[in-house]
């Protein structure tokens, strides 16, 4: 069974000050939440990284960058590289947030270098995917999965693929009022699943982890964490705040458990 993954990206939130009170409030909210069988994960501004890590350290909540170049070092003025983030005690990266690729003008080509310098660093890439409203309607959804999978995750050997997250952001559903629908995110799921099993084969496609994002609250994310190819949940603003995250958190913990009585009784069967 694939282990459940809960993360939020804080965007241009929470400086260091406000990120220390988050992660105190969050460890406190979490006592009582068994969180053992998942993976949690904050990405916070660059600035506050090294003050979340500290602040987490004592716990299971592990920290990210919410995005990187794709050198070590150099004159790339106001990037942040691989070794950096790992200085500052990441365990992840988040990569091709559709922000990115609409306002600074970034490339799945670009990412796909991020991609293989991340992996090599030794960080989780969280590699974010999705269609924008126009190729929604057009009907292109998985045809655009495809290219954006691909592209990324080109020259990959087919045994480091689990190594990354895909997260299925639809870009029309990102600070939208509500999700997308569970019957939609099942249908775009079980496309990345299969283009993964197509080009990297049966083993790689059942171990890769793909989380859903894009307007995920406490109340509509159980049904989507009922959907068998949904390994987890990536929220924004729902997240922003510690109660908001320490519920999201609840909610996969419970996911991972239903979803582990059920690998039991097929398996008993």
């Amino acid at each position: 069974m694939r282990r459940l993954v809960a993360g939020t990206g804080w965007k241009m939130n929470n400086g260091i000050a406000d990120s220390i009170r988050y992660a105190e409030e969050l460890k406190a909210r979490m006592r009582p939440i068994d969180a053992s069988a998942i993976d949690v994960c904050v990405l916070p501004p660059f600035t506050s990284l090294s003050a979340a890590a500290q602040a987490f350290a004592d716990s299971p909540v592990a920290v990210g960058g919410q995005n990187m170049h794709w050198e070590d070092d150099g004159s790339w003025t106001g990037e942040i590289s691989a070794p950096m983030l790992l200085e500052a005690g990441c365990r992840y990266v988040e990569l091709a947030h559709s922000e990115r690729l609409l306002r600074f003008g970034e490339t799945y080509a670009q990412v796909r270098r991020k991609v293989d310098k991340a992996m090599s660093a030794g960080l989780t890439p969280i590699l974010c995917l999705g269609e924008t409203a126009r190729e929604k309607a057009e009907g292109r959804a998985d045809q655009v999965l495809a290219e954006q999978t691909l592209t990324s995750l080109g020259g990959q050997p087919d045994d480091r693929v689990p190594g990354i997250i895909l997260a299925y952001e639809p870009r029309w559903a990102i600070g939208a009022a509500e999700a997308a629908p569970p019957g939609y995110v099942e249908e775009r799921h079980r496309a990345l699943r299969a283009i993964l099993r197509e080009h990297h084969g049966r083993e790689a496609a059942e171990r890769t982890r793909i989380i859903y994002g894009g307007s995920v609250t406490p109340e509509n994310g159980r049904p989507i964490l009922d959907i068998e190819d949904v390994d987890g949940l990536f929220v924004g603003r729902a997240a922003w705040k510690p109660e908001g995250f320490a519920r999201i958190i609840e909610l996969v913990a419970d996911a991972a458990r239903r979803k582990a009585l059920d690998v039991a009784r097929t398996d008993g069967g």
